[in-house]
This record gives C-alpha cells, structure tokens and sequence, in this order.
C-alpha cells in the first residue's frame, strides 16, 4: 500500500509524456502523421504502452486535446490572478494574454489546426471542441459582468472579444502578423471599450 502513491505518480508521468509526444506529433505532421508508431518514437516507448494507458491514438488525441485545452486555460487563469483585484485589469488580462507565450506560439497553433480538422468527423473530438469553446466563453462572459455588472448580452460580447481575439492570435501565431503583440493589445483594448460603452 505505501508504494501506491509511486506507482500512480509514474502511471500520471507516463500518460503526460504521451499526451507532450501526440501534441508535438499533430504539430508537426497532422492527423495522417500522428500514428501509434509516430507518437511512440516521440515519447522513447514501446507502442505497447501506449495501449495500456489509451483505448487506442483516437483515445489519445481526445486526451490530448483536453489538456491542450486545460494548458491554455491555465495560462490565462495564472494571467488573471497577476492583474490584481481591477475587474477592468483582469479581463484586459485573459484578452491580451493571447497575444504571448505560452498561448501565442506557432506549435500550439498547429496542434489547433490538427484538432480542428477532426471536428468534422470524430465525434468526441466535436464534443470536446464545444466543451472547450464553451467553458472558455464562460469565463470571459464572467470576467465581463464583474467589469460591466450592467452589461447586456454578455454572450454576445464574449463571442465579438473571442472572434477579435482569435483572428488577431492567429496572425500572430503564424509569425507574419503586420501588427505586434502589443498593438494586437491595444486593439483588444480599444475594441473591448467600444463594445462594452465604457468611458
């Protein structure tokens, strides 16, 4: 019994290398690259591995996404807690934290593309695209009524931001954008004042 915690430990160890293993492998040869093979040789293990933590790479490109999707939702919670207590300040921060790393990056952005691509045909990849999208509006539309307790249509307002944003994010991602990061942040900014009629 004392050796449990180990044993999980290294069994949660192996499952997070697989997951770095399939991300890096979307990212750099998409859906018909990432094979059990393919992420196998990423992560240094036997394919057998992989079968005995994933029901198969489906199963692994689902979990994948999860926590693709958890990493950039940590990274915009950790940029919220460091603007303090300012409403204003803290949804400026989940906007224009974007428009950096670890979220503005070129990899991350294919892994994107290569989960987007399935959405259309693997169910559960659809399912966790709207989870995703989801719980991400969540949040901004709860950043935005704590800034605007007044606010009307706060859905609507997150989807304008989310749109600006992801369009903006994706330029920069790509490392061609005309603009900067920190112009792509004064336009969320400038936009977000605009939206939402704040003087």
């Amino acid at each position: 019994m004392s050796r449990a915690p180990f044993f999980r430990g290294e069994a949660d160890s192996r499952r997070r290398s697989l997951i770095a293993a399939c991300a890096k492998c979307l990212a750099e040869r998409g859906t018909t690259g990432t094979s059990v093979r393919a992420i196998c040789a990423e992560a240094g293990v036997s394919p057998g591995l992989l079968r005995h933590y994933f029901d198969g790479v489906e199963a692994l490109i689902a979990a994948t996404y999860r926590a693709t999707g958890d990493r950039v939702a940590a990274a915009l919670a950790i940029a919220v807690e460091a603007a303090g207590e300012s409403p204003r300040a803290r949804l400026l921060a989940y906007l224009t934290a974007n428009f950096a790393p670890p979220i503005s990056d070129p990899e991350l952005l294919s892994t994107w593309l290569a989960f987007w691509s399935l959405t259309k045909s693997d169910p559960r990849i659809a399912a966790l695209h709207a989870e995703i999208y989801h719980e991400s509006g969540r949040d901004l539309e709860a950043l935005i009524s704590a800034y605007q307790p007044e606010a009307r249509e706060t859905r609507l307002a997150a989807i304008a931001l989310t749109a600006l944003v992801d369009g903006l994010w994706l330029e920069l991602s790509l490392g061609s954008a005309v603009f900067s990061a920190d112009e792509a942040s004064s336009l969320a900014e400038r936009w977000l004042d605009t939206l939402l009629d704040a003087r």
